[in-house]
Parts: C-alpha cells; structure tokens; sequence
C-alpha cells in the first residue's frame, strides 16, 4: 500500500459531508460546524455613524482595517477609538480562533519542512496564498496585523513565478511577512534577506565571488538599498552597492531540480565568500567575519537615518495620505530610530500624531482594499475562488502577483483607470452574479434598521440628501453605493 501524504489524507477528511457522513464523527461536526460557519458573522441589529462628518471611531476602523464590519462602529465608539488602537498594536490578545480555523484547511501554507511543498502544484499553492490572504482581510479581528502583512508584502514585493519562489513564496509569507508584521524591523530585515524565496527572486543564490576575476551579483544588494531600507535618494552611492554585494557572496539555497526533498534549505558557502574588507556608508567591515558579514550589513542599514525617514514617508503614506506631511514623516521616523526599529512602537507614534487625526476620508482604496471592505461592510462570505480572484486580476491587484520589487503602488493615481471595472464588481456583487461570494441583502438591510442607515454604514456618515434621492432611484441602492466616491475612500 503506497504512503498516503498529509495533504491527501486532509482532501479525503474534509471532502463535503466527510465528517457529518459518518456517525462517529458527527459530536466533532456539531463543535466544528459553528466556528467554520458564519455564525460569528451573523446578522443582528446593529448602529451605523450618526453624524453627517466622519467621526472618529469611523476614521479610526477605516485606517486601522480593510472596513468596517456592521455592529463594529458602535463597537469602537462603546471601546473607546484609542483603546481600540491598542488592542490592534497588540494582536496576539486579540482572540481570533475561528479564523485560525478556518484558514487551516490551507495546509499548503503551514508546510515544513519547504520540501513538502514539493506535493502542491505551484498553482495550487499560489491559489491557497490568495485564498488564505483573502480570507484572514476579511475575517480576522487582527485587522491592523492584516493591514500590516498586506504592507510588508508589497515593501517585500516577490513575485513566485520565478523560479523555484513558486514553491517557496508560502514559507517567505509565514516565517518573514506574518512573523514580523508589527515586531522589529531589523528582524524582519535579517529574516528576508535570508529568506530562501527571496534569495530566488533578487539573484542572491548566484551572488558568488569565488575568485579575485569572480564579480559579485549586485542585483540583491541594489534593491536592499533602494527598495527595502534607505530608499532610492538615501544617499548611498555605486560603490556601496557593490560592497554591499561583496558582503552577501556565498548564500545560497538548494534548488529544486538538484536537491529534492531539501529544496530551499538557506546554506552559507565559505568558499564561494568574498571575506575581504568592506567599506559601507563609511563603516569600516574587517575581513574574515565570513557570513557576519551580512549581521553587519543589518547594523549598518537597518536603522540607518535614511531608512527611517523612508519607512516613515511609506507609513505616513498609508495611514495619513498620499503626500504626507513633513512634520508627520519626521516625528514617526524619530520614534522608529528610538526604539531600534519597533514596528508596533513606531506605529504607536503615528496614530497618536495629530496628522493622523485630521486628514480623514481622503485616500482612495486599492482594488484588494476595495474589495476586502465590501465584504466586510456586507457580512459576506466567499470562498476566495478563481471568480473572486478573477476580479482582483481585472482590478489590477491580484495578490502575489505583482512582477518587479517594488510592489503594488499607494497612492491613488495608478488606480484611476480601474473606476470602471469597480463599478462592475460592485453590480455583480449586490446581484450576487460572482460565484462562490454570497451575503444577504434582507438581513442586511434590517439590521441597520433602513436603507438610510444602510448607506451610512457603507459611506462611513449619513448620507446628504441627494446621495439618499440618488440611491432609491437608481434602482441598484447598494451597487451604488459601493461605487460611490464614498465608499471608495477612507
């Protein structure tokens, strides 16, 4: 009898009706079936914004989440909007079991060692990312967390189409992006650097200098510098690139077509090392370190003032606008050097700047944000399938599908042409015409006590009187709203 895999064995006991299929099984269906059911999601009346202004558990739900969920308003209000930031700095205390569940039918993404994932088509496993990723926006209470994870992606940008990343990319999201989403930034760097996804995409496997001809690959350090810390007009030159370069010779990683079983293990090759002295932004790196070499590199970048005035500039960006304000920049990237580069205790500092209090309801949503608030507005479920990804594809945001480092843009302006498409998703949803997405629209409706209260839970503040006139004749209230220029910002 041939082995039967971990990944096959969880198809045949959660095929449909598996478990409620067999008598010995159905006490374990009956405390399963709740948790993976909406039943945490369901409908019950709830307060929508009262006030004609965004207000500030309003403003603080939609930059903190993907959206608002239907009772989280009056949630937020009755917590206290400073609390609840808080509560989101720290997620780990933040109960999230019935997500953790349902996502765990995502067995790809929980693989170790990476040889497994040798079992999964790499379709498969990009379908579970997306799924999984989808999933977790939508459900999870640690939304702020989510927010953060979907950040660092795009700051990390790698698209799994390259080489063996199409195996490898699901250890990167778990043990480099989830890992380190609100710790240390150094960590998180040190993480990816060694990252055995990343050391496909960026060339670092093939960073050798085996001898004195041998030139090293700088396309890895490049993007380190202009991309991942000090940004492009961080003030690093040529030259500290490719000592840079030198200083990360020798990683590199098991492929697929010579290693089987031990694709993607991380191995640090002496013989392939350039162990000579460096010389970086002006510091000094003594020969001999052999892969401490790259320790160095962190110390000397990670913090570096450059790296903290641009990841301030990326933050501000996201949480406050599009062109943030100096004085906003400056006072984040003051708190990130202090703390040695906490995530958390930087992020502290911005939500408690006044910038971030005053500009509200001004960013426009990427697709995947569009989308996910959608979803969580109308207490939807979907599966995450092909029709929903199919939507992200022709909005432009297909998760993990961006091909160069930079990542999927912030700021409105490469989103623009996408208006069109946004208002066909918002038509086909609230006809409910995409395939395995589903919400009710009667329960929706009577839960927020009126189609009134309605448009202001989906607009985040009553509607004016003729967003109210526009809405009942139109015909399509709800797809009207979800397109509204309301709906689209936060």
């Amino acid at each position: 009898m041939s082995e039967i895999s971990r990944r096959n064995l969880l198809k045949a006991a959660t095929a449909t009706g598996a478990l409620a299929g067999i008598g010995g099984f159905s006490a374990l269906s009956h405390i399963l079936n709740p948790l993976l059911s909406s039943n945490s999601d369901d409908l019950s009346p709830f307060q929508p914004p009262s006030s004609s202004e965004i207000d500030d558990a309003t403003h603080i739900i939609q930059r903190l989440t993907f959206g608002p969920r239907p009772a989280q308003h009056a949630e937020v209000t009755k917590l206290g909007p400073r609390q609840f930031i808080a509560q989101q700095l720290n997620p780990t205390s933040i109960p999230d079991r019935s997500t953790d569940l349902r996502a765990a039918r995502y067995e790809a993404l929980r693989a170790n060692p990476p040889g497994e994932l040798l079992e999964y088509d790499a379709r498969e496993l990009l379908d579970q990312l997306t799924r999984d990723k989808i999933l977790r926006a939508t459900h999870s209470k640690r939304q702020l967390h989510e927010v953060m994870v979907d950040f660092w992606s795009d700051h990390f940008n790698i698209d799994p189409s390259k080489g063996d990343s199409r195996w490898l990319k699901p250890i990167d999201d778990r043990e480099v992006i989830r890992a380190h989403a609100l710790g240390s930034f150094p960590e998180m760097l040190k993480a990816s650097l060694l990252s055995p996804s990343m050391l496909w995409y960026l060339d670092g496997r093939v960073n050798r200098r085996a001898n004195e001809t041998e030139r090293p690959n700088e396309n890895h350090a490049r993007e380190l510098l202009e991309l991942h810390t000090m940004g492009v007009h961080g003030g690093y030159t040529q030259q500290d690139v490719m000592e840079v370069a030198r200083c990360l010779t020798g990683w590199t990683v098991r492929e697929r077509a010579k290693s089987g079983f031990a694709v993607g293990k991380v191995e640090f090759r002496k013989d392939l090392h350039d162990d000579g002295p460096k010389l970086v932004l002006g510091t000094h790196i003594p020969a001999g370190l052999g892969p401490a070499d790259l320790d160095r590199i962190i110390e000397i970048i990670s913090l570096h003032p450059s790296t903290a005035h641009y990841l301030a500039e990326k933050l501000c960006r996201r949480f406050i606008a599009d062109d943030p304000p100096q004085s906003a920049i400056d006072s984040v990237a003051s708190a990130f050097t202090r703390s040695n580069g906490s995530i958390r205790e930087t992020l502290t500092k911005l939500f408690d700047t006044p910038e971030f209090w005053s500009h509200r309801g001004a960013k426009i949503k990427r697709p995947f944000h569009f989308v996910i608030s959608t979803l969580r507005a109308t207490a939807a479920h979907s599966d995450g399938g092909p029709a929903l990804q199919n939507h992200l594809l022709r909005l432009g945001q297909a998760p993990f599908q961006f091909p160069t480092p930079d990542g999927y843009p912030e700021e409105a302006t490469p989103w623009m042409a996408t208006l069109l498409w946004r208002w066909r998703f918002a038509m086909e949803f609230s006809s409910q015409s995409i395939k395995g997405t589903r919400f009710s629209p009667t329960k929706l409706l009577r839960a927020a006590g009126g189609e009134n209260q309605l448009a202001a839970h989906l607009l985040g503040r009553t509607p004016s009187q003729d967003e109210s006139s526009a809405a009942i004749t139109s015909g399509a209230p709800l797809a009207l709203c979800l397109a509204s220029p309301a709906f689209q910002t936060f």
